[in-house]
Order: structure tokens, then sequence, then C-alpha cells
């Protein structure tokens, strides 16, 4: 594969992983600027994508460069490593959570961030959380990647080889949600928030999207105003904008939409990842890459380079702000949810994710110089 490093990835899994942190503080106004409020799909579709582009592209050099069987070993070796980041994040999330609702008397922190389980039965939470059943609201992506990247050496031979046996067969399994119903178990006789047989799709695409991206050449294309295709992506991109933006104003959503195409519509699932969530983010993602040039020069400002910084530090920097969501909730709830409190703890915990991604960085780069002077 190509050694070149696509800076776009980086910046875009920067910003879902704001976007992710935005999103789950309540009430925050920063919210409103996020991808969900413009389209189906939002920061959890990107952030699946992108971490299917980008572990595949990473262990598809390592395959090519070492062999398949160390590529397998260095991706169960990561599992692990997410595996127990898994663990050691919920117990600090419980623990943050826990001592929040000590002090926060205007709602209930366990409720809102599904801990009651955990209350009622802690010997089962905890078996269910080694089991990856067990999962607080916030945490839900990290076990959908384990789950996603422990398959990855099934597939990975074949992806870097017969690409489209592989989204044959991964969109075969997707469509056994809607016909039968496929979902993993959890706790209480429920099932995982995010469907991991209908996720795994967008996991895929995004790594036939990197194998594809070793054989890109540039070509001389036509005006995008003459290219069927993006017509149609940016038309549907704008029409689900429409939509999305009508829902605030539901007599003006009822006027809008036709019954017949609500019955189409509607329920738009996120834990089975309904169609118009898939083809509304794969628009978007379409347009994005013909918009967006792959050189650095619109990437060549300090604001960009933060996020693209945040991006490659994504399961870190994921981490941290799983755990601010309720810090920043709790301040909030103790300054009686003003404006100005909620813009502070949303600028705040941004400026502390800058600040985790600029410090591996630095501590990245002087391991490399400690590796540089003893060679």
């Amino acid at each position: 594969m190509t050694n070149a490093r696509d800076p776009r990835i980086d910046f875009f899994r920067g910003l879902a992983l704001i976007f992710i942190f935005w999103d789950h503080v309540p009430d925050n106004p920063f919210a409103q600027l996020t991808v969900r409020n413009f389209g189906f799909s939002d920061a959890a579709e990107i952030f699946v994508f992108l971490a299917g582009y980008a572990a595949v592209l990473a262990y598809g050099r390592v395959a090519e460069r070492d062999g398949m069987l160390v590529a397998c070993t260095r991706i169960l070796r990561r599992v692990w490593v997410l595996y127990v980041v898994h663990i050691f994040l919920l117990t600090l999330l419980m623990g943050i959570v826990f001592v929040a609702n000590n002090h926060v008397e205007s709602r209930d922190m366990i409720q809102i961030m599904g801990l009651e389980y955990f209350v009622k039965y802690p010997q089962q939470a905890l078996a269910d959380e080694l089991l990856l059943r067990f999962k607080p609201n916030l945490t839900d992506p990290l076990p959908l990647y384990i789950l996603l990247l422990l398959a990855l050496p099934l597939i990975l031979p074949w992806l870097l080889r017969r690409a489209h046996y592989v989204v044959g067969l991964s969109l075969a399994l997707y469509l056994m949600v809607p016909l039968f119903g496929w979902n993993l178990s959890a706790y209480e006789g429920g099932v995982w928030y995010f469907n991991p047989v209908a996720w795994q799709l967008l996991f895929v695409l995004g790594g036939v999207c990197a194998v594809r991206s070793r054989n890109a050449v540039v070509q001389p294309t036509r005006p995008l105003s003459r290219q069927p295709l993006f017509i149609a992506a940016a038309t549907y991109v704008v029409l689900a904008g429409l939509i999305t933006l009508s829902w605030k104003w539901p007599a003006f959503h009822e006027a809008l939409m036709p019954k017949l195409l609500n019955d189409v519509l509607y329920p738009i699932s996120k834990t089975d990842l309904a169609p118009a969530r898939l083809l509304h983010f794969l628009a978007l993602a379409y347009c994005t890459a013909k918009l967006l040039p792959r050189s650095q020069a619109l990437l060549n400002n300090w604001p960009a380079q933060q996020t693209c910084r945040m991006g490659r530090y994504s399961l870190e920097v994921f981490c941290l702000g799983v755990l601010l969501a309720p810090m920043a909730d709790m301040l909030n709830a103790l300054a009686g949810d003003t404006w100005p409190m909620q813009v502070c703890t949303a600028l705040a915990g941004l400026g502390l994710m800058m600040m985790l991604a600029g410090w591996l960085e630095w501590n990245r780069r002087l391991g490399l110089s400690a590796r540089a002077l003893a060679v």
C-alpha cells in the first residue's frame, strides 16, 4: 500500500471526536453545530467508517510488508489493548458519575448515564461488563470497535485481494437485520445499542476505500456539475438536511412531508443503521471527498492542525471525551445550567482534548529522538 497519509482522515476523525463530546453534554449550545443537526447520520458513522479505513490501511501495510500472520498478531494485540482500555474507562466513568451524583441535586446522573443496573446488581453488572454486555451511555462505540477489529483477521486477506466478495457478504449480513432482527444480546434481555451486525457494513466500506486508495491515480475529471453521481449524492444530502431542520418545527415538518414518505422514512433507527442513515453518510462522504482536495493546503491552519492531531490519537482523545462529558454536565448543573457556564465547559473540554493530543504528540517525538540518539 502507499505510504502517503491522507490528512483528511485525521482531520475528520478529530472532528468526529469533537462532535461526540459536544453531543453528549446535555443542553450544550455547541451541539447545535454538529453534523447530526443537518442530516440523518451523525459523528458515529464518521467514527466507524474511518476506524475501518485506518485499520485496513495500517494492518494492510503490515500484511504486505511482514506477512498476514504478523498483521493478524498485531490486530489481536490491539484488540487486547482496547479491551483493557474499555474496562479501565468504565471504572473511571462510574467513579466520576457516582461522585457527581452526590453533588448534583437537579438531576439523577446515575440514571442519565445508564448505571442503574450496576447499582441494583453490581456482581452481574461486572460480569456483563467483562463480556461487553453492559455498556453505560457514551461507551458504546468502543465495544463495537473491539468486535469489528476482532473480526478483521478473518476478512483482511480477502479485502486485500477480493474486496468485492467481502462487500457482498457484508451487505448480505446487513440485510439480515431488517429481515430477521439479528443483533447481539446485552444485559437484562436488551440488545447492543450499536448493532454490530448492521454497523459492520460501514467498517467494511471504510476498509474497502482504504484498499482502493493504494491504486488511486489522479486523472482529469469532468466538472462536478456534469457528474450524475455527485449531483444525486448532493441532492440527497440537501434534502436530508432540510428534513432534519424541519424537525425543529413539527407543524412545518408535518406540512412538508407527505404521509407516504413518512411511512417509508421513519423510524430512522440508529441501532440498526437504517438505510436512510447509511445512504446519508455515504452521500455526505462522497461529496466531501469530491469537494475537499487531498492537498494539505486547506488544512495548513492552526484549528485544522489541532483537529488532525486529535484524530491521530483518537483512542486516547475519545476516552478523555467520555470522562469529560459527565464532568461538564455536573459543573453545568452546579452553576444552574446557565448559558455562559455551558459554553465554558464545552470549550474547556475541547481545550483539554487538544492538550492531551499535543502532549501525546510531544511524547512520541521525544521517544523518536531518544531512539535516534541511541542508534
